[in-house]
């Protein structure tokens, strides 16, 4: 039994959803966002709170009872409060500057890096060496998070690189004579 689908999703303040057949649409102070759950889980509003059961009792029916109540929680957290991820750029001469929608990236390349940001998602630059992605998509945060920092990996000598904020890069240690 799925501990996580057991629990009902509560809407706080301010967000409201709406449910026509397998579609549940939560609209919020950050933007609508929507999800189409299968046909193995039936969808529930009572008030205001989303429930989630499964149809049968189905290795499928299963999975898919938890993934989709985790899909709407996601989908309530993100016009609610929306998601975000930080990221640290660490490397002699290395910094990123936003101007309008694109991203300009200097990580030791010949040529400064030019990235495009996608509808949805909003990038600030607080500072040179920090990059904050902010938006009401989960998927799409995390993606263009990911993308960015595909430019320059943080490599295990120097840890010189794009790398999330608070994570461990584990280190090696150089030649020896």
């Amino acid at each position: 039994m799925s501990r996580i689908g057991k629990k009902p999703v509560e809407l706080p303040q301010g967000v409201s959803a709406t449910l026509s057949g397998q579609t549940v649409e939560v609209k919020g102070p950050k933007g609508t966002r929507s999800f189409t759950a299968t046909d193995d889980v039936t969808l529930a509003l009572d008030g205001d709170v989303v429930k989630v059961t499964p149809r049968g009792t189905s290795k499928r029916a299963r999975s898919q009872w938890g993934m989709s109540r985790t899909m709407v929680a996601n989908l309530v957290q993100g016009v609610s409060g929306g998601f975000k991820k930080e990221l640290e750029i660490n490397g002699v001469g290395y910094r990123a500057a936003i101007q309008g929608n694109i991203l300009k990236l200097s990580l030791g390349y010949s040529h400064e890096v030019n990235f495009e940001v996608p509808d949805g998602v909003t990038v600030t630059t607080p500072k040179q060496t920090e990059i904050v992605v902010e938006g009401i998509d989960q998927q799409l945060v995390g993606q263009v998070a990911a993308n960015i920092r595909e430019w320059r990996a943080p490599e295990p000598y120097k840890g010189k690189g794009i790398k999330y904020k608070g994570e461990f890069i584990f280190r090696k240690e150089g030649k020896k004579k």
